[in-house]
C-alpha cells in the first residue's frame, strides 16, 4: 500500500512512456492523426539523410568535452579551498552551491543572454576596460556555444559538495607522513588525493555527463528556440524537441531520443570500462 503511489508514478510516467515511445520510433506520427507504422524509416532518415541531426551531434560533442572537465576541474579546486577551516566557510560553500541550484532556470537563462548581449554586461566590461566594444556573444555562431559553456561551468556546486565529502574521507596521516618524507603540496595531491578521490571523480564524470547530454533550457532561452546563429547551439535535445512540437514529428523524435539513449550508455559503458585503470578502491586494494 505504501509503495502504491510510487507504482503509479513509475508505470503510469516513466516505463509506460518509455515503452509507447520506443512504439512511436517505428511510425510516422504527427501529433493529430493516428500513428502509422513505418519500420525503420525513422532510423534510416536519421542515419543517412539528416544533416541537421549531424550538426547537433557535433554541437552537442563539443558542449560535452569542454564543459565537463572544465566543470570538474573548477569544483575540485574550489573544493579543496573550502576543505580548509577558515572563518565562514559554511557560508562560502552554500554561497558556491547556489548557481547549480538556479543555473538550469530559465530566469538565469535569460539572465545569461542578456549579459552576453551586444549592450550586456560583458560588453561594458570589456569597453571599460580596453576600450574595445565586444560583439553580441550570444548572437555570434562563434562565441554562442562558449557561452552557454562558460554557463555549464558556472554550475559547479553540485560536483563541488561531492569532492568535498570525497576529500573529507582521505586519512589526515597520510598527508603527515608524506610531509615528512619531503613530499611537496603537488606531489600529494598527485599521489594521494587523486587516487583515492577516484571513485568520486568517476562518480561526477559520469553524472555531470549525462546531465550535459541532456541540456536543453540553456540553449532553448539562449538561442531563442531556434539553435542558435547557423545552428550553432543546436543541442541534440534541442533539436529533438523542435522535431516533435514545431514540426509535428513525434515518431521521428522518439527515434532521435531513443538513439540519444543508445549514446549515452556508449559513454557510461566506456567509462565504466576504463574505470579499472584509474579508478582506485580501497577495499579491493587496487
Amino acid at each position: 500500500m505504501f509503495l502504491l503511489p510510487w507504482l503509479i508514478g513509475f508505470f503510469g510516467l516513466t516505463l509506460g512512456p518509455t515503452l509507447a515511445s520506443l512504439y512511436l520510433s517505428f511510425t510516422d506520427y504527427d501529433l493529430l492523426t493516428s500513428p502509422r507504422w513505418s519500420g525503420l524509416e525513422n532510423y534510416e532518415y536519421a542515419f543517412f539523410h539528416d544533416r541537421r541531426l549531424g550538426n547537433a551531434l557535433s554541437v552537442t560533442f563539443t558542449y560535452v568535452l569542454w564543459s565537463v572537465p572544465l566543470k570538474l576541474t573548477v569544483a575540485l579546486l574550489l573544493a579543496m579551498v573550502l576543505d580548509r577551516s577558515v572563518r565562514g566557510v559554511a557560508f562560502y560553500r552554500a554561497t558556491f552551491y547556489l548557481p547549480s541550484l538556479l543555473g538550469a532556470s530559465v530566469a538565469i537563462a535569460v539572465l545569461w543572454r542578456q549579459i552576453f548581449g551586444a549592450q550586456g554586461l560583458v560588453n561594458q566590461m570589456l569597453f571599460l576596460l580596453t576600450g574595445m566594444k565586444g560583439p553580441a556573444w550570444v548572437a555570434h555562431p562563434d562565441y554562442a556555444l562558449t557561452t552557454l559553456i562558460v554557463l555549464a561551468i558556472w554550475q559547479f556546486g553540485s560536483p563541488m559538495i561531492i569532492f568535498l565529502a570525497g576529500l573529507r574521507q582521505v586519512p589526515q596521516d597520510l598527508y603527515e607522513a608524506a610531509s615528512m618524507d619531503g613530499a611537496s603540496g603537488w606531489r600529494q595531491f598527485r599521489k594521494i588525493t587523486l587516487p583515492l578521490l577516484a571513485p568520486v571523480i568517476f562518480f561526477n564524470l559520469v553524472f555531470q555527463t549525462i546531465e550535459a547530454f541532456k541540456a536543453f533550457t540553456q540553449a532553448y532561452i539562449v538561442s531563442g528556440g531556434q539553435g542558435g546563429p547557423v545552428d550553432s547551439t543546436l543541442f541534440y535535445s534541442l533539436y529533438l524537441y523542435e522535431e516533435a512540437f514545431a514540426n509535428f514529428r513525434m515518431g521521428y523524435a522518439s527515434a532521435l531520443a531513443w538513439l540519444l539513449l543508445v549514446i549515452i550508455a556508449i559513454f557510461t559503458a566506456i567509462a565504466f570500462a576504463t574505470s579499472k585503470y584509474w579508478v582506485y578502491y580501497e577495499d579491493e586494494g587496487r
